[in-house]
């Protein structure tokens, strides 16, 4: 398995695929993994995520000396989004002074939630991972603020509800759900079930197997089911395939929806035309209108630090990449805000994890005013209280075309909390009481 390290202090400009020199952990510094996928058939989509996350850290140590004058080191190990080769990265980089980990797969991220607690190591799943995750109470170590997929997937059901002149219209609707085959593509469909009883309409789930390049039979079943709205929940090279064939179809492109995996620019750019109307699922803003792009374009890559492409900039999950990295150090400047400015352990990054409340004040400080929404974390509450938007493609570029959606927190939070009871037990934990904690 190949490492690249980057440096984060003294990173040069980069090809997207290029050779880092390796990385030199400095004392008062601190540490963190970054798990990738710049190659394989999930690379189009890893490549940008992991320059966001790259461009933000260099920003904050070119322009403030990094987070409260602390710097943050980065290395890249890539995984290639396969779950061995993610646990093995892990486990290799674990031993580096290594506090938080963003594993950026679902199946990573469940082989990391039991390490977690051991290890001492924050887990950071940002709007993927296991669901059940999000009752803080049962899991101390594992975050997947801002939202989650259960919530995720209520939103889009009450989003079609608005489409379709309310809820009550949705009785007699077909749904169909095309998911990748994996426990990430799984998960919607437990609360898809939920919410198709309780609100009458007719739901079938389709599984494609990785990497989904094959979904012929697939698309015959939905051509034959004939449903009135379809939601995605692909990864990858999917998402092209799951783009082409509903416009090949004849589905109705703005009745297609993916969740905010399934709605990047590389999802519908090759299917041309054929892709106008279609809409994802999405918590951050699409495009580069923002003042964190000037920064980054000012002080990185006018000097030949940018870890991309400059064209890059803007792209849904560059946009993504930016935000998981502002996340993390703003988790970690809170946690410094008690415990000083100095490099943590976990234990204080859990600390600042669990005390995060971005406000729109400190939003708009950080240059992503109207890229996201605010953020409050509690004890019990690892997904915040996160909103989600609709996004829609032009055949250009993407644009917002809904007001933030509040999830159907009523449906989701007891069901999360059952799982969270079944999955916590599973791996022998005890519920403690958040009252006790500050």
């Amino acid at each position: 398995m190949k490492l690249r390290a980057i440096w984060i202090t003294i990173l040069v400009a980069a090809l997207a695929f290029g050779p880092w020199s390796p990385a030199v952990f400095a004392a008062g510094e601190m540490f963190m993994p970054l798990l990738v996928y710049r190659t394989g058939p999930y690379a189009p989509n890893g490549i940008p995520i992991a320059n966001g996350v790259i461009d933000y850290f260099t920003l904050l140590n070119e322009r403030d000396g990094g987070i409260n004058g602390v710097k943050i080191t980065l290395e890249e190990c890539e995984d290639q989004y396969d779950t061995k080769q993610g646990v093995e990265c892990y486990e290799r980089l674990k031993t580096r002074g290594t506090v938080l980990v963003n594993p950026y797969s679902t199946g990573i991220t469940y082989q990391l939630i039991p390490k977690a607690p051991v290890d001492k190591i924050v887990v950071h799943s940002m709007g993927y991972g296991m669901t059940a995750a999000a009752d803080g109470r049962w899991f101390p170590w594992v975050f997947n603020f801002p939202m989650t997929y259960w919530s995720q997937a209520s939103a889009f059901v009450k989003y079609v509800g608005q489409q379709e002149g309310g809820m009550d219209k949705l009785k007699g609707k077909k749904f169909v759900h095309i998911f990748h085959n994996s426990p990430y593509g799984k998960e919607a469909n437990p609360t898809l079930e939920t919410l198709s009883k309780q609100f009458g309409f007719e739901l079938t789930l389709l599984p494609v197997d990785h990497p989904g390049q094959e979904q012929k039979a697939t698309w015959l079943q939905v051509r034959r089911i004939n449903p009135d709205w379809i939601y995605i929940s692909g990864w990858g090279v999917m998402n092209q395939v799951a783009v082409k064939e509903a416009a090949a179809n004849g589905m109705k492109m703005d009745h297609v929806v993916g969740n905010w995996w399934t709605g990047t620019e590389v999802d519908v750019i090759p299917a041309g035309d054929g892709a106008k109307g279609y809409k994802s699922m999405t918590f951050g803003a699409p495009g580069a209108g923002f003042k964190i792009h000037d920064d980054i374009n000012h002080i990185l890559y006018e000097k030949g630090k940018g870890a991309g492409r400059r064209d890059g900039i803007g792209e849904v999950l560059y946009n993504r990449g930016l935000i998981n990295a502002m996340l993390n150090s703003e988790g970690m400047r809170t946690a410094m805000a008690k415990f000083g400015n100095k490099p943590l352990t976990g234990e204080q990054v859990r600390w600042g994890y669990e005390h995060l409340n971005l406000t729109e004040q400190r939003i708009e400080q950080l240059g992503m005013k109207g890229l996201m929404r605010p953020i409050k974390v509690t004890c019990d509450n690892h997904e915040g209280n996160g909103l989600a938007l609709v996004q829609q493609w032009d055949g250009k570029k993407w644009n917002i075309v809904s007001d933030w959606i509040e999830p159907m927190r009523d449906v989701v939070r007891p069901k999360l909390e059952e799982a969270a009871v079944e999955e916590g037990k599973k791996l022998g934990y005890t519920m403690r009481d958040c009252s006790k904690e500050n």
